[in-house]
This record gives C-alpha cells, structure tokens and sequence, in this order.
C-alpha cells in the first residue's frame, strides 16, 4: 500500500496546487504523510456526512472539491459544524485533501467532466490560461454537440444525464431555439458571461446564476438567440468526482499500488425540495 505522501504527490500532479486562484485554499487540510492509504473517497463537499460516509467505508483518505477552510479560522472546536469535520477525520486516521480552482482549470478538468456527462465535445478552454503553451488548460469549456438540440431538448438531457437535485435545470431564452454550440463552466459561472458573448456560441450551462446577471446578460444578446441554463452547483461539478478517481485509478494501477478508489453518491445540494409554480403566460408584465 502507498503511503499518503506518495498518493498526495500523485494528486498534485493533476493538479498542482500552484494553479490555484490566489484566494483559494487547497491541498492537505490532515494527514499524516506516512501513515498508509489502501481506500479513497471522492466527494464535492467536505461536510460531516461525507466524513461520517468515508468512516462507515473505512477510507484513509477524502479527497474533496471544496475546500474545509476557505477563510482563517481560530478555532477547530468540535462544537463549530467544520472542527467536528476535523475531529471526526483526525479521531479515524481519515486525511483530507481539496482540489478546487487548481482543478477547475486542468486538463482534464471539472468543466471537461461536465462536457462529458452530456456528451459534448470539447473544443477549446472558454478561458484559456495564459500559462499554458498548448492552449488546454483554462477555466470552463467551448464545446460542440453532435447533433442540433434545441435548448428544451438540451436542458432535458442535462436534467436527466447530471445528479438529480431539488432545483432541477433553469432555462432563460427561447425553448425552441437551436443548439450547435454551447459553453460550459462547473460551479458558479455568472462572472464568465463577457467570455461566453465573446465565444458566439448558442448557450452556456452553468450554476449560480443571478437574478440581475442573468437579466442584463439576455437583454445584452437580444435579438440572438443565446440560452441560459442554470443547474445546481453541486451537480454541475459532481462528475468530477468520477473523472478523478478514474485518474487515480489509472494511477494507482500504474504504480502497483493496492489502492480501492470509491465516489460518493451522496447529494449534498442544500436544496431539499422544490415546489413548482404554475408556468408563465409570458416574459413580461405583472405577476399572476
């Protein structure tokens, strides 16, 4: 079996933590780096279910897309919701590593794995990184589909083919127009609403979005057709969790390591239910 520090330096390779945003929080949160690593758990959030799930399968390591402490702390008191985070981890042998914005913009990345759930096919980084000569690497992706869709057709496949949340998928724009092209972005993508004009495709799929945004984004594309559709947040970077651990996968039986990799099917989306309103009779005027 690998030791932690060797499994840790593996995961650093994909995704070295120097392509992280400066405010970002990445890497080992605990862990010892010489104790043993024979099972991995890969999960989006660092919350006490996922811990509690990684504890019942016997994991020695929770490999994370969101960070535990993204600002300072003073305290890790097990009275605070993120200490019990810690104190569970720690009490179990359970080491904790994030990869967040460094893996936003691998290749592949978290927007790679969402093109890949939907059966896109990726043309180029929606944001390339400056840094990378080959023009991969970047934050969300351009992609092209094999088929036309329309943007009804295309928010189905993506409520069927994403984990299944309270919210569902949110369109803004005309349900019937054609989809040849479309930009997507794991997580929160409403800041990529220049980049995405810029990329002339027909839609962007992200999460996140805003009331305001969203509404000054569609007025500034009018008369062309440029969709919206908005999924939760979670669900949008779930598939990362897979596309990871079919890296370390391949890692582990490259290296000869004894190493069982697993992905939490657990949804952590805060929303819980949704009550659907009678559909709009129009895009304007008052409410019902």
């Amino acid at each position: 079996m690998p030791r932690l520090s060797e499994v840790i330096a593996a995961l650093e390779n994909l995704w070295p933590a120097e392509r992280a945003e400066s405010w970002d929080a990445v890497g080992t949160v605990v862990g010892d780096p010489d104790q043993e690593v024979s099972r991995v758990l890969f999960a989006v959030d660092p919350v006490q279910e996922i811990v509690d799930e990684a504890v019942k399968l016997g994991a020695d390591l929770l490999v994370t897309h969101h960070p535990l402490y993204l600002r300072g702390t003073t305290t890790v008191a097990a009275s605070t919701f993120k200490g019990r985070v810690v104190h569970t981890l720690i009490k179990n042998d359970i080491a904790l590593h994030v990869a967040h914005t460094n893996a936003d913009t691998a290749d592949p990345g978290v927007s790679d794995a969402l093109a890949g759930a939907l059966d896109l096919r990726v043309v180029r980084p929606l944001v390339p990184d400056p840094a990378d000569p080959d023009g991969r690497r970047g934050l969300g992706r351009v992609c092209e589909l094999d088929h036309p869709l329309t943007v009804r057709e295309l928010a189905a496949r993506a409520a069927e083919r994403l984990p299944a949340t309270a919210q569902g998928i949110r369109v803004a724009g005309d349900p019937e127009a054609t989809v040849r092209t479309i930009a997507v972005s794991g997580g929160s993508g409403d800041s990529l609403f220049d980049q995405v004009r810029a990329a002339g495709v027909d839609a962007f799929l992200t999460a996140d979005l805003r009331h305001h945004p969203a509404a000054e984004f569609t007025a500034a594309v009018a008369p062309r057709h440029l969709a919206l559709l908005d999924a939760a947040h979670w669900a949008t970077e779930w598939p990362w969790c897979e596309l990871a651990a079919a890296q370390l996968d391949e890692i582990s039986d490259r290296h000869g390591w004894d190493l069982r990799v697993h992905v939490s099917k657990t949804v952590t989306d805060p929303w819980t239910a949704h009550a659907a309103s009678n559909p709009p009779t129009s895009t304007t005027g008052a409410p019902n």
